[in-house]
């Protein structure tokens, strides 16, 4: 028997990279300018649909006239992991796709394109593939024969998951559609592909379609908001009250009489608020109903699906008051004043 030293040296074999899986490993180039363009995830906001942003924040921000933004430690860790998990959820998504029988070619990735006719509209796409065989869309067969289309990856876990639909429909959350859209119109293809996290190893595909008079009325607005807004200087009027502290952020010590048409806003506010606390009143009676029939369970379920859960949850909270009796020094360093406006309504 051979000695360790007598045995051949084991032959190092290296794999060669595909084309895929070098797209797949390929990192993002750095984003340009974000301030000289509208893109996909500025277009909800244009339109109004935004859950993060309105038309006037979205203006300040293009124009340079947003107050500064505070470290967020959280938003940027999130940003980060939906980067970092881009490549993951597109090989779920590609393994599943050939499961069906398609024929995928990853194309490319995180590529970035310019409108033809409006150079100030933009886009970077997630992923493009050339695709061929036969898709259910909406209950019908989609026939592709080689087609390049858009992609894109989304997660869809925790509070996002009930804001989409059922899997191989165009049900997606509308902030979500806005953006598919505008990279659409801008790429002239006809289909974009959508891949949602909802697992650690599954992902579920939706699909959503070029519609040539949805894009036509959504590049108006774009350019209407450019053009009109964020060249001129002209703030977009508000949608939000955050829009009216935004633009009137401290008071005058002023006091105004209010118009006939005013009052009577003030009239229709005071009543809805006496009807929220109505409303509130009841739920909380519901609850403690709810919670009692509960007791210790986790879960309860109407007629076998899952309606309400009890869960026990662990948060840790700075004790501010005690840091500020124990160390006042210590906690002087970390105190900031932050101003506010606040509308209240005086009870009659």
């Amino acid at each position: 028997m051979a000695s360790a030293a007598q045995k051949p040296a084991a032959k190092r074999v290296r794999k060669s990279m595909s084309a895929e899986d070098a797209l797949l490993l390929a990192k993002p180039q750095p984003m340009p300018d974000r301030a000289r363009f509208i893109g996909g995830s500025d277009a909800a906001a244009v339109l109004g649909v935004s859950e993060w942003m309105t038309p006037l924040e979205l203006f300040q921000k293009k124009t340079g006239t947003a107050p500064p933004e505070k470290p967020n430690p959280r938003l940027d860790s999130i940003r980060r992991a939906g980067t970092e998990l881009e490549p993951h959820i597109l090989r779920l998504l590609l393994a599943k796709l050939r499961d069906q029988g398609l024929e995928v070619e990853l194309l490319a990735r995180n590529e970035r394109y310019v409108d033809l006719q409006h150079p100030f509209l933009g886009c970077e796409i997630d992923f493009e593939l050339r695709l061929t065989g036969v898709v259910q869309i909406n209950g019908d067969d989609v026939t592709f024969d080689g087609e390049h289309i858009n992609g894109d990856c989304k997660s869809s876990q925790g509070f996002w998951r009930w804001k989409w639909g059922a899997e191989g429909t165009d049900d997606v959350p509308i902030a979500y559609a806005a953006q598919f859209m505008h990279g659409l119109g801008i790429t002239g293809r006809q289909w974009c592909i959508v891949a949602a996290l909802i697992g650690l190893h599954d992902v579920a595909i939706f699909w959503v379609r070029n519609d040539p008079e949805t894009i036509e009325a959504m590049r108006a607005k774009e350019v209407d908001f450019w053009e009109n807004h964020v060249q001129t200087k002209v703030e977009p009027d508000p949608v939000k009250f955050s829009d009216i502290r935004a633009l009137f952020p401290q008071d005058n010590g002023k006091t105004f009489e209010a118009t006939p048409e005013v009052a009577d806003m003030v009239r229709q506010v005071e009543q809805l608020q006496k009807k929220v606390a109505s409303a509130e009143e009841q739920i909380e009676a519901l609850k403690v109903s709810i919670g009692e029939y509960m007791g210790d369970a986790l879960r309860l379920t109407v007629q076998g699906r899952d309606s309400v859960t009890f869960k026990t949850q662990r948060t840790v909270r700075i004790n501010h008051h005690a840091l500020r009796r124990q160390h006042p020094s210590l906690a002087a360093l970390f105190e900031e004043t932050v101003e506010t406006r606040v509308m209240r309504f005086s009870r009659r």
